[in-house]
């Protein structure tokens, strides 16, 4: 059957536009469920609330609104507590309650009755609930310490006797699904008070409506009873004489919090036992007093001015967490091919130019076999993962490798080189943007994973006449393209050098400055680096001999 209208406003829940009316002239409320044989005539007079809360009234089943206080027997609720609330029931012939009527008021008069049938737990609606407050909102007045919310009539008055009918306890019109709408109408009363505790039912659907609901009372009032697992709802516990098991439950409710915002006061043995990761040692000491170390879980920034030695510096920390850990190590060298990576790491093992066809000719294969195999064979076997990219680096498919790296292949460590490759896998034509996208898959990536990361980026062109291949001081300004580098990163290491320096010991020494560290905060010169053409190597010099040999070039 065709809808002829959507979106439009229902005259039972009082809901804005949650009906649906059919060709034929009925309608069905996708909120509080209600279906209408004629749209029409379930509107006649709903323009205005007050009006149409007079005509429902004079529409009432005069034996429902005359019906008699009782103690409702079958739910275990007293008769005053039935007084308290203006419930009323009729009785059979045998003298069995068969029906119970709840009133809902607008300003203090009744509006409507929501008629329970016993035998069948059926629900009707003699008026409408449409303008009305919670249920029972009218038997208690705004303000003092406590307020209970719950999701049906029944548990509204079992909660009310459980707690000593000490503090007003008030009720959602429709359940779960209506329950953030109900609240929303009533926020003036509710957050009169000084905590409202939401009591939902032991369900999937309560607990996802508690939570709607704490989040839109105002922060620092909410608070949500978890319900011990063997019981429904407050009526269950009060019908099961579970009096003081319910208190116990309502006292320690939890303050409500957001995901992700904790409640300080709750964390002590979190706090306390906190899983330790280890640091990994840097291959160089001067790092290693500043930074204490590389820890999984950050983004190391590694950053330098072109030709100024980026790629050898993380060949050398590759081949380091090979040989001095036990942890997977992942590889996307995106300018180089897959061999070419795994040359520069063997390089490092056999202390030579390898990746040079003759130097690699002088190695017998026997040897160049031993090398590799002392990497990548062994205890070390299945720990290396590189990327082999065969010309093609599209920008969700490297995340995808990245992604599987880390989880699929378990790699603890993985050496991202560069960041300017990936900008050039975007279709953004915006370098800044693209970096800010990149820069936060890669962040939340290592958040996801919790892997180690280290990624090379470049440096913008400076002004001036000195440029970073004459060995300029860097800053964290000088990164290329977006501050989200810096931002995004735990630490960011850059390197000096002036290549074009006539002095070969100047020309071949790297400065490294830490620019950024967030776990130890210690910035500035690190240490100093100098390359062996003739091994490929990357060794520590001590800064004083450094600098004494800068001063002889100087005079």
């Amino acid at each position: 059957m065709p809808f002829v209208k959507t979106h439009v406003a229902c005259p039972k829940c009082g809901g804005k536009d949650p009906v649906a009316v059919n060709d034929d002239g009925s309608a069905k409320c996708f909120s509080c469920g209600e279906f209408m044989r004629d749209y029409e005539a379930a509107m006649q007079g709903t323009e205005n609330v007050a009006e149409f809360s007079t005509y429902q009234r004079n529409k009432m089943d005069d034996s429902t609104s005359n019906g008699e206080f009782y103690a409702l027997t079958d739910r275990g609720i007293s008769l005053d507590t039935a007084k308290k609330y203006g419930v009323r029931s009729i009785k059979d012939q045998n003298g069995n309650i068969y029906e119970h009527s709840y009133p809902y008021y607008i300003h203090n008069e009744v509006a409507g009755y929501k008629v329970r049938k016993t035998k069948d737990k059926s629900f009707m609606w003699q008026g409408s609930p449409r303008g009305t407050g919670l249920f029972g909102q009218q038997a208690f007045q705004q303000g003092g310490k406590y307020i209970t919310v719950v999701e049906g009539e029944c548990d509204a008055m079992a909660a009310y006797e459980m707690m000593g009918s000490k503090w007003p306890v008030v009720s959602v019109k429709n359940g779960a699904q209506g329950a953030d709408r109900d609240v929303k109408d009533a926020l003036e009363f509710l957050e009169s008070f000084d905590n409202v505790v939401i009591c939902f039912d032991n369900d999937r659907p309560g607990r996802e409506a508690a939570r709607k609901v704490a989040r839109i009372i105002k922060p620092g009032k909410a608070r949500v009873v978890t319900l011990p697992e063997e019981f429904k709802d407050a009526n269950d516990m009060l019908k099961k004489n579970r009096q003081q098991l319910f208190m116990n439950a309502w006292w320690g409710a939890k303050l409500y919090t957001p995901s992700g915002v904790l409640n300080v006061s709750d964390q002590f043995d979190s706090y306390m036992n906190r899983p330790r990761k280890p640091s990994i040692p840097y291959p160089w000491q001067g790092l290693n007093d500043k930074l204490e170390g590389m820890r999984q879980g950050e983004l190391v920034t590694l950053t330098g001015g072109t030709g100024l030695g980026k790629s050898s510096v993380t060949r050398e920390i590759e081949h380091w967490l090979i040989r001095n850990t036990e942890d997977n190590v992942g590889v996307i060298a995106l300018e180089e091919d897959w061999r070419r990576t795994i040359d520069g790491i063997v390089s490092i093992e056999a202390n030579a130019r390898i990746h040079i066809d003759s130097v690699r000719d002088t190695y017998p294969q026997e040897e160049l076999q031993k090398h590799y195999e002392t990497i990548f064979s062994g205890k070390n076997k299945d720990r290396v993962w590189v990327h082999a990219h065969h010309g093609m680096n599209d920008l969700d498919s490297i995340f995808s490798k990245l992604r599987f790296m880390a989880i699929g292949c378990d790699c603890k460590w993985i050496i991202v080189d560069h960041l300017h490759m990936l900008v050039l896998s975007t279709p953004e034509n915006d370098e800044r943007r693209a970096i800010d996208s990149i820069m936060h898959r890669l962040r939340t990536l290592v958040e996801e994973t919790g892997c180690g990361m280290v990624l090379v980026s470049h440096l913008r062109r400076v002004d001036g006449n000195k440029g970073h291949e004459n060995g300029i001081e860097t800053g964290l300004s000088h990164l290329r393209g977006s501050q989200s580098i810096a931002q995004l990163s735990d630490c960011v290491i850059s390197l000096e050098r002036n290549q074009q320096s006539d002095d070969p010991v100047e020309a071949s020494t790297t400065k490294v400055r830490v620019l950024k560290s967030r776990y130890t905060g210690d910035v500035g010169l690190a240490t100093h680096l100098r390359y062996d053409k003739d091994t490929g190597r990357l060794g520590e010099v001590d800064v004083e001999e450094v600098e004494e040999a800068f001063e002889v070039e100087e005079l």
